[in-house]
Protein backbone atom coordinates (compact mmCIF):
# COMPACT_ATOMS: atom_id res chain seq x y z
CA UNK A 1 0.00 0.00 0.00
CA UNK A 2 2.92 2.19 0.87
CA UNK A 3 4.16 1.65 -2.92
CA UNK A 4 1.07 2.67 -4.32
CA UNK A 5 1.26 6.35 -2.69
CA UNK A 6 4.89 6.58 -4.16
CA UNK A 7 3.98 5.65 -7.57
CA UNK A 8 1.19 8.83 -7.92
CA UNK A 9 3.32 11.14 -6.31
CA UNK A 10 4.92 13.43 -8.32
CA UNK A 11 8.29 14.09 -8.29
CA UNK A 12 9.92 17.50 -6.98
CA UNK A 13 11.89 19.27 -9.35
CA UNK A 14 14.64 21.80 -8.71
CA UNK A 15 14.24 25.31 -9.83
CA UNK A 16 17.44 25.02 -11.69
CA UNK A 17 16.03 21.95 -13.42
CA UNK A 18 12.33 22.87 -13.97
CA UNK A 19 13.99 26.28 -15.50
CA UNK A 20 15.92 24.02 -17.63
CA UNK A 21 13.05 21.98 -18.91
CA UNK A 22 10.97 25.62 -19.40
CA UNK A 23 13.31 27.22 -21.09
CA UNK A 24 13.30 23.79 -23.80
CA UNK A 25 9.92 24.12 -23.97
CA UNK A 26 10.34 27.73 -25.23
CA UNK A 27 13.46 27.02 -27.50
CA UNK A 28 10.95 24.34 -29.33
CA UNK A 29 8.02 26.80 -29.29
CA UNK A 30 10.49 29.26 -30.96
CA UNK A 31 11.80 26.80 -33.57
CA UNK A 32 8.37 25.94 -34.03
CA UNK A 33 6.76 29.41 -34.99
CA UNK A 34 10.00 30.41 -36.80
CA UNK A 35 9.49 26.98 -39.15
CA UNK A 36 5.83 29.11 -39.97
CA UNK A 37 7.50 32.49 -40.90
CA UNK A 38 8.25 34.29 -37.84
CA UNK A 39 11.94 34.09 -37.87
CA UNK A 40 13.18 36.33 -34.91
CA UNK A 41 11.62 34.26 -32.47
CA UNK A 42 13.28 33.58 -29.64
CA UNK A 43 12.31 31.32 -26.87
CA UNK A 44 13.16 33.94 -24.19
CA UNK A 45 10.13 36.08 -26.57
CA UNK A 46 7.77 32.96 -25.77
CA UNK A 47 8.45 32.85 -22.38
CA UNK A 48 8.18 36.49 -22.00
CA UNK A 49 4.57 36.17 -23.81
CA UNK A 50 3.57 32.78 -21.97
CA UNK A 51 4.65 33.98 -17.94
CA UNK A 52 2.50 37.53 -18.99
CA UNK A 53 -0.30 36.24 -17.86
CA UNK A 54 0.78 34.23 -14.65
CA UNK A 55 -0.15 37.31 -12.12
CA UNK A 56 0.36 34.98 -8.99
CA UNK A 57 3.17 32.89 -9.67
CA UNK A 58 4.26 29.94 -11.46
CA UNK A 59 1.33 28.14 -11.64
CA UNK A 60 1.72 24.17 -11.84
CA UNK A 61 4.00 22.76 -14.14
CA UNK A 62 1.60 20.68 -16.32
CA UNK A 63 0.06 23.79 -16.81
CA UNK A 64 2.72 25.66 -18.09
CA UNK A 65 3.60 22.82 -20.00
CA UNK A 66 0.43 23.49 -21.93
CA UNK A 67 0.61 27.02 -22.23
CA UNK A 68 3.71 27.09 -23.91
CA UNK A 69 2.76 23.90 -26.05
CA UNK A 70 -0.40 25.47 -26.73
CA UNK A 71 0.77 29.00 -28.08
CA UNK A 72 -0.83 30.21 -31.03
CA UNK A 73 1.10 32.20 -33.62
CA UNK A 74 -1.61 34.58 -33.80
CA UNK A 75 -1.81 34.98 -30.11
CA UNK A 76 1.84 35.71 -29.78
CA UNK A 77 1.41 37.92 -32.59
CA UNK A 78 -0.79 40.08 -30.77
CA UNK A 79 1.23 40.00 -27.64
CA UNK A 80 3.85 41.74 -29.83
CA UNK A 81 2.04 44.03 -31.39
CA UNK A 82 1.03 45.52 -28.01
CA UNK A 83 4.32 45.07 -26.34
CA UNK A 84 5.60 47.34 -29.05
CA UNK A 85 3.03 49.91 -28.91
CA UNK A 86 3.27 50.13 -25.19
CA UNK A 87 7.32 50.62 -25.84
CA UNK A 88 6.22 53.67 -28.36
CA UNK A 89 4.03 55.46 -25.71
CA UNK A 90 6.86 54.70 -23.06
Amino acid sequence: MMEEQTEHTAPIMEEAELNEVVRKLCISKAEELNLHGYEQVTGEDVWECVSGKYKRGLPPLHQLVNDVLSLKAHTFMNWLMVRTLKGDQA
